[in-house]
């Protein structure tokens, strides 16, 4: 699978993902650590790649747009945000990430309880 590393997930998170085969970019390592949200989702979707964010914008952004054309996002909402923590979570997630890169775009909202799934676009 393809990742997108916004600047609140490690860098270890993003070197770990390509130790167990996964194409994985961070943010930094393409001097994009400015780069605007929406600018994040807009290179996410035109690369392919799941987005992986703690941050909470990206929520907001995507349930406001009604583009078909969205990235399949990942927001964690853990209480432990460390590396080995964050790598344990994606990797419990990775089955059901290959599940909706397959169906289109999702927001993933991961919390330490449970993980909730937001196909895209939001329709009302």
């Amino acid at each position: 699978m393809n990742f997108l590393a916004d600047m609140g997930v490690s860098v270890r998170c993003v070197e770990w993902l390509r130790a167990k085969g996964h194409d994985a970019i961070h943010l930094c390592e393409q001097n994009l650590h400015r780069l605007p949200d929406s600018e994040v989702l807009k290179k996410a979707h035109l690369e392919k790649r799941i987005l992986l964010t703690m941050d909470l914008d990206f929520a907001k952004i995507l349930s406001s747009l009604e583009d078909a054309n969205l990235p399949l996002t990942v927001i964690f909402r853990l209480g432990d945000q460390r590396p080995d923590n964050i790598q344990a979570t994606i990797e419990s997630l990775l089955p059901t990430l290959e599940q909706h890169e397959k169906h289109g775009s999702a927001i993933l909202s991961v919390d330490d309880n449970k993980v909730r799934i937001r196909r895209l676009p939001i329709r009302i």
